[in-house]
């Protein structure tokens, strides 16, 4: 997109440069029509029994019809000018609302994100505390079964001492 603002922009300029060639060509014209008109005039009054009256007026003609093409040619420029500078407004605004919505949802999605990392970190800190409290569990439990295979090695001992001594008496 930025691509293709730049491209229009460029040829803005370039449209924007040959407007400016053109408007002044076309005041030269007109000038130049202005002292062809004093001229004609001029000539008018001392020539009016010429002959070649005719062909000045129509020297004069031919001017002002090739003045009306370039002023139509001008017209239609200023047109297209004109559609490319609102296409470049509405793709700026276009570019402009789209870098918004990204900048939103980039937003959105950061703090999505830090909410994940806050609750991994609690659920690394619970899974922590749980791995704790099941080692110590687990060492309670081993030393309990140490303890009860110790309690019935001695109830067999004294078990075995008791038969012992009942065959005896």
């Amino acid at each position: 997109m930025e691509a293709d603002i730049s491209e229009m922009r460029n040829e803005l300029q370039s449209r924007d440069g040959l407007w400016r060639r053109i408007q002044l060509e076309y005041q030269k014209l007109y000038a130049e029509l202005l002292k062809i008109k004093e001229y004609k005039d001029t000539q008018e009054m001392q020539i009016m029994h010429q002959s070649s009256h005719v062909h000045l007026t129509e020297q004069l003609e031919n001017k002002n019809t090739e003045l009306l093409l370039f002023a139509e040619s001008r017209e239609h420029q200023e047109e297209v000018l004109n559609k490319i500078r609102n296409h470049v407004y509405q793709e700026e605004q276009s570019h402009c609302s789209e870098q918004e919505r990204m900048k939103t949802e980039i937003s959105d999605l950061t703090e999505e994100l830090h909410q994940k990392e806050i609750t991994i970190a609690t659920i690394v800190e619970k899974a922590s505390l749980l791995e704790r409290q099941l080692k110590t569990e687990l060492e309670t439990k081993h030393k309990l079964l140490t303890k009860q295979q110790l309690l019935e090695f001695r109830y067999q001992v004294i078990k075995s001492e008791n038969a012992h001594l009942k065959e005896r008496m």
